[in-house]
């Protein structure tokens, strides 16, 4: 009798696993889980081919914006917006990376753009930045995303000879 009320409780202790706990709902747990990403930041920055060696996130990053505006700088070296606006020496680029690996370029004028004419220096941004290298989206999660960032721009002015 002694080992029946052993094995009874031992039977009541290991039976309070399959009593009923209360599980989540499926949208509390997507919102837990919503929240907790860090929507501002990815997993990995875009990249370019000649980034892709670099396994530190911030080198990376970096080495990704350099190229980029170098390239930007490189296009823009060959057009007349250093002759036309000469005391224009900096342009904000608004660039944004699409999942896809396509990117466009936007000039991101500030509150003192009125003494330029915005118009023809998007125009001309749009004709010369195009045919850049393929770039590598972001990725969130393991799933490419779409990202944009500022990259100030300096227009070299040419040399008067």
């Amino acid at each position: 009798m002694k080992h029946f009320f052993i094995f009874l409780a031992f039977i009541f202790f290991n039976s309070c696993q399959y009593i009923e706990k209360q599980v989540p709902s499926e949208k509390e747990l997507l919102q837990k889980e919503l929240k907790s990403i860090n929507w501002k930041e990815v997993d990995e920055y875009p990249t370019v081919a000649d980034c892709e060696t670099i396994t530190e996130k911030k080198q990376r990053q970096k080495c990704f914006f350099d190229v980029i505006s170098k390239l930007i700088q490189e296009k823009l070296d060959v057009d007349s917006l250093s002759i036309l606006y000469p005391d224009l020496d900096t342009i904000q680029v608004k660039v944004t990376v699409f999942p896809n690996s396509k990117m466009k370029f936007e000039p991101d004028f500030q509150k003192d753009s009125v003494a330029y004419d915005t118009i023809r220096i998007d125009s001309i941004l749009r004709a010369r930045l195009v045919n850049f290298p393929k770039v590598n989206p972001a990725i969130k999660r393991g799933l490419p995303v779409k990202t944009q960032f500022i990259l100030p721009v300096i227009i070299k002015e040419k040399d008067k000879k």
